[in-house]
């Protein structure tokens, strides 16, 4: 398991795909950032609230962009043994395919995270920058909190994307899939049905702003079930498939 984790990680640092995720996901505390002076240039009587700012950015990371960018990552992983004909060589050594995936999954669960670090640091510079209104140590560590634990829950949503890699071996498949999610999510932000559907319950979950209709415990099923569900899917399918 750790020689396929060393594995991994050289494979990375040889790829752009590090570089253009780091971009893609500072792109959304940049643009909250852009968008905040904006606002504050035409109305400036009417300063911009450091809580808002960092309300929206978690929007734009969790909600809009890093369901994308995830996705793409995810997809990178699983598919590039297929596209570079690798597969076939790996297995062949004595590494089950279970460990495998797992291998992957580790992976995509240290990036993953490491990726959203990296936004929040980005958003707290974008923050003093802007020396926006009411900021604060707390205000930080809060905003942590939601982004940490979004990050988290993104990954464990990452086995719906890394089966439909696995089922198609081609990135744009995916691609589209996590734009129809992201399409979904825009639909159903702000109803209650955001509580249920899984993408849109990461930020009901970070953000406590949970809905009388439902019970937190529904949110929290949705991306449990959806993980264990595709995990499951993942597993067997790539366990029971000859390798061409």
């Amino acid at each position: 398991m750790v020689n396929l984790l060393y594995a991994e990680v050289l494979k990375l640092k040889r790829s752009m795909i590090a570089l253009i995720s780091i971009a893609g996901i500072a792109s959304g505390p940049f643009l909250c950032f852009v968008e905040s002076i904006i606002k504050e240039a035409k109305r400036p009587d009417i300063p911009v609230e450091g809580a808002t700012f960092f309300s929206e950015t978690h929007l734009y990371v969790f909600l809009l962009i890093g369901v994308l960018l995830f996705s793409v990552v995810t997809a990178y992983l699983f598919n590039r043994e297929y596209t570079e004909h690798t597969l076939k060589n790996i297995l062949t050594i004595p590494v089950s395919r279970i460990q495998f995936i797992l291998s992957k999954l580790i992976l995509l669960c240290l990036w993953t995270m490491a990726l959203t670090l990296f936004a929040w640091l980005i958003t707290v510079l974008f923050a003093l920058l802007g020396q926006f209104d009411g900021l604060s140590m707390q205000l930080f560590l809060d905003a942590f909190k939601q982004f940490m634990m979004s990050g988290f829950a993104l990954f464990l949503l990452s086995t719906p994307m890394i089966l439909v890699t696995l089922l198609f071996k081609n990135y744009v498949v995916t691609i589209v899939f996590a734009i129809a999610i992201t399409m979904l999510n825009l639909l159903t932000y702000g109803s209650e049905y955001s509580a249920l559907l899984p993408w849109t319950a990461v930020r009901v979950i970070a953000t406590g702003t949970f809905f009388p209709e439902y019970p937190p415990i529904y949110s929290y099923i949705s991306i449990i079930m959806t993980f264990c569900v595709g995990l499951i899917a993942s597993i067997l399918y790539f366990k029971n498939t000859d390798v061409n």
